[in-house]
């Protein structure tokens, strides 16, 4: 579903890919990512969105955020939210959807092919306007974890479904062991 000349330019929801590869048991090479999808076309733009925690002394996303920026990558961020809900936990919140939408309905005229990694149903009325103005939209996420990380209303929308865990020998490799296992980033638990 890939054509060489088509103009393609992806947008990545870093918490919901980041947490959809957990659950495949892997993680992602984001040098290799960005080196397949510019082989199936002509890629103009990566982005790449995610919440930081601002006010922590070290946030374990901040170094992939920064080798993102540095390897081309356009990077979308946002200070995200605490709060403690009812419970009395400690909850983050930082939703990057409206920066997403945007970004993807201005750049709609200029690409042939949009590339959404994310299983978001919030982005189905998203996907329905860029059909509408001639832009093929493929959705890369995963129906093989429990529960499956992609909404069925998204997937029915969209013209091309690419499971993730198909692409684990392409752009994957093995996850790494984090002290305390606290690598979430902080928009994974909105």
């Amino acid at each position: 579903m890939f054509y060489k000349d088509e103009r393609l330019a992806l947008f990545i929801d870093g918490s919901n890919l980041y947490a959809a590869a957990k659950a495949l048991g892997f993680d992602i090479d984001y040098k290799l990512l960005r080196q397949e999808f510019m082989r199936r076309g002509k890629l103009l733009r990566a982005f790449y969105y995610t919440a930081l925690l601002e006010n922590d002394e070290y946030s374990p996303i901040r170094p992939l955020v920064d080798w993102l920026h540095y390897n081309g990558f356009t990077m979308v961020t946002k200070p995200a939210k605490e709060y403690t809900d009812s419970m009395g936990r400690r909850k983050v919140k930082g939703n990057m959807d409206i920066e997403l939408t945007v970004d993807a309905m201005e750049l709609a005229p200029r690409v042939d092919h949009i590339v959404l990694f994310s299983g978001d149903g919030d982005f189905r009325p998203l996907i329905a306007s860029l059909q509408r103005q001639g832009v093929r939209v493929s959705v890369v996420s995963t129906i093989r974890s429990q529960p499956p990380m992609i909404s069925d209303e998204l997937r029915r929308q969209t013209d091309n479904f690419i499971e993730l865990e198909e692409l684990k020998d392409v752009i994957g490799r093995p996850p790494r062991e984090y002290p305390n296992e606290q690598r979430t980033p902080a928009a994974a638990q909105s």
